[in-house]
């Protein structure tokens, strides 16, 4: 479990306690792509290649989706949680333009840091041949609320779960980045040769322009979120297919983009 328990003081209006929590950890992971450094991501420790197989994917500098990708351990922490993995990729399979557009560092909160633009998608318009019933977002959110350990313990992590076409949940991942953990369940489903079956994404935190471009990438038409989207991620959302709804809690959600894929009732 990727925490670590901290001493604290708590205090109120009434008292000052002494307090023990357990806080999510975070770690930086330097990436490299044939010897020569690609970036440097702020993660969760844990499941480092399906991070790294998601972002590549992702960020479209390798499109192979079928089998893993041949990664090496370089260095570890005095705690031995991974500080650097090497990919090495066919430079037939690599696309040399966008591993130039991003900076060194990409910090865990922000996933669009470390980029020196924005990237617009390429590829059709996404489409759907399944809908979706109000009452099936508040099971599928709570599916992936039970598998939270990480969040649980610390209430800092964010979770990102992929869902079958018949609401079967393929994948969670838990990360302190919103954007390491959809990239996590990618790279999972990818090095599994499911990607295909997933029919819904679900994030617990906000979307951000990012977030709808991952999904996209990953050619999953339903993105569904606890938290409330960002206008960039509306707009592409509606350009680009994908059914976005916000605010899922509590048996509501808000539907933002191609809502007539959302049904109140299944009779």
């Amino acid at each position: 479990m990727a925490t670590r328990r901290y001493q604290a003081i708590k205090i109120n209006s009434k008292r000052v306690e002494h307090v023990e929590d357990a806080l999510a950890l975070e770690h930086p992971l330097s990436v490299s792509i044939n010897g020569e450094s690609f970036t440097l991501t702020m993660q969760s420790p844990g499941h480092e290649k399906e991070l790294i197989r998601g972002l590549l994917f992702t960020e479209g500098v390798i499109r192979k989706k079928q089998g893993e990708l041949s990664m090496e351990v370089i260095e570890r922490s005095d705690e031995n949680f991974i500080s650097k993995m090497n990919v090495s990729i066919d430079d037939n399979d690599l696309d040399h333009s966008l591993i130039n557009k991003r900076n060194l560092l990409s910090v865990a909160s922000c996933g669009i840091c470390g980029k020196t633009e924005l990237q617009i998608p390429v590829g059709e318009v996404l489409t759907a041949s399944h809908g979706l019933h109000a009452e099936q977002i508040t099971m599928m959110f709570n599916a992936m609320s039970a598998a939270q350990s990480s969040f649980h313990e610390s209430g800092g992590s964010h979770a990102a779960a992929a869902f079958s076409k018949q609401h079967e949940m393929l994948s969670i991942m838990e990360d302190i980045g919103r954007h390491n953990a959809v990239d996590k369940v990618v790279g999972d489903l990818l090095n599994r040769g499911i990607l295909r079956e997933a029919g819904y994404l679900l994030v617990s935190g906000r979307v951000s322009y990012e977030i709808v471009v991952k999904c996209f990438s990953a050619g999953i038409p339903f993105l569904l979120a606890v938290s409330a989207p960002s206008s960039l991620a509306v707009d592409f959302a509606k350009e680009l297919g994908i059914t976005l709804a916000g605010f899922c809690r509590q048996d509501r959600a808000t539907i933002y983009a191609h809502p007539e894929r959302v049904f109140q009732k299944t009779s």
